[in-house]
């Protein structure tokens, strides 16, 4: 079954039309909702069962402006909350409204070369010419789809959303191909794609740019019963961001395992692999290979990192926090403002280092200081950069890492504390 969707009316309100077509598709055992060419405000739009949204090139579904219009699912908060987005990190992961939206569905699918847009400039706050601060949190996630399986996003752009752009919660078997998300660098919390308590998770030559993280796996304490995030594979892409381009965290609450990344390239990010447990899940069982990362420095008064191309760290947002372990990173070429980082409660531990090529120079003017371990207990703390930083690790072995220092803020290559059997079996300093 195919319904085709046409462009009537410019004030209209297509979210009922789109519904409508949804549900006759899902009621005859599926089908095809075809959206025309054309400009589509829409408020909710809810998914069905076996239902494909394909959206025809030139074709854009718009976030609503009328705020109203959106449903309230399983409301559990004051919507009047407002906080500042980039100080706190106590989203639970469950939005209050949503757009396009879906909850215990199987075999739905957005396809095609058209256009979903997130309507950005209605949700700013306080907009400076290095940042924009949101008007309130949690603003309308993009995509939101919760425990559901047999998902497939392939060809469509995302674009100027507004906080977390695909939010794939208690998900399984999920296939996102050759999608591009284009949102605003200085709007905060416009994630790229967050699987969360999600698994066997495939994202393959995507072009991501965003604010906050690229691709980051998050185990939100909103969806614990969902479990573990777990065979989650990423290749082929391309990313942009001003927080960490690849990131696992902040909110950890089940375990993380059989994680691969490879075939990535990083531009102009502010880190490149970020690993941030912060609660009591565990990380395990994680490769990054084939990886080449062009960084840089952002304001560190509205972006969490220091420009490490690798950032390992685990420490206590509160009482508890799990362990690091297994983990490999090979083949990964950085050109940055700073190094390594690695620092945990003596809780990393088993992680190889193979062929990674460093070169740090001076590109922005920021501060070259600083270990920013947000958000924990430990905040941020004084420190000057290092081209490798280790503290509460074991077992962390390096085999040809080469470091060439192109800055004079470096003065010291290395700082290990608080750690047991670090193993250089290949160095090379090329100064």
């Amino acid at each position: 079954m195919k319904i085709i969707i046409k462009k009537e009316n410019e004030e209209l309100d297509y979210a009922n039309i789109i519904n409508e077509a949804i549900s006759s598709c899902s009621n005859n055992g599926g089908g095809c909702v075809y959206i025309s060419k054309g400009i589509y405000k829409a408020s909710t739009i809810i998914f069905k069962s076996n239902v494909e949204l394909q959206l025809e090139e030139d074709a854009r579904i718009v976030l609503h402006d009328d705020l109203n219009r959106f449903k309230t699912i399983d409301r559990h908060r004051d919507e009047s909350i407002s906080r500042p987005t980039w100080e706190n990190c106590d989203y639970d992961g469950m939005p209050t409204k949503y757009f396009i939206y879906a909850k215990d569905c199987q075999n739905i699918s957005i396809t095609g070369k058209g256009i979903i847009d997130g309507n950005e400039e209605i949700f700013y706050g306080t907009v400076t010419k290095w940042h924009i601060e949101g008007s309130f949190y949690p603003r309308i996630p993009l995509i939101y789809f919760e425990n559901c399986k047999n998902i497939i996003v392939k060809n469509v752009t995302l674009t100027r959303s507004a906080f977390w752009t695909l939010h794939l919660v208690g998900d399984e078997y999920v296939t996102i191909d050759s999608i591009k998300i284009d949102n605003n660098l200085k709007l905060t919390n416009c994630d790229g794609i967050d699987p969360d308590h999600s698994k066997h998770i495939k994202i393959t030559n995507c072009n991501i740019s965003c604010a906050d993280d690229c691709v980051v796996l998050k185990n939100t304490k909103g969806g614990i019963k969902y479990g573990d995030c777990e065979d989650i594979e990423v290749s082929n892409c391309v990313f942009k961001s001003t927080s960490a381009a690849i990131k696992i965290g902040t909110e950890t609450w089940n375990d993380f395992k059989d994680i691969r990344f490879n075939n990535i390239k990083i531009i102009s990010s502010n880190r490149g692999i970020s690993l941030m447990l912060r609660d009591r899940g565990n990380i395990s069982n994680c490769t990054f290979e084939n990886i080449d990362m062009d960084l840089r420095l952002f304001s560190k008064i509205h972006w969490w990192g220091s420009d490490e191309g690798i950032a390992i760290t685990a420490v206590r947002r509160e009482d508890e926090v799990g362990h690091i372990d297994n983990l490999l990173f090979k083949n990964i070429n950085i050109n940055s403002e700073n190094g390594l980082l690695i620092y945990g409660e003596n809780n990393i531990s088993n992680c190889k280092f193979e062929n990674i090529n460093l070169v740090i120079n001076k590109k922005t003017d920021y501060p070259h200081e600083k270990i920013d371990l947000r958000p924990s207990k430990l905040d941020i703390l004084d420190s000057p950069f290092y081209a490798l930083t280790i503290n509460g690790a074991s077992n962390i072995t390096f085999d040809n890492f080469n470091v060439n220092i192109e800055c004079d803020y470096i003065k010291e290559l290395f700082n290990v504390s608080n750690s047991n059997n670090i193993e250089f079996k290949s160095f090379s300093n090329s100064n």
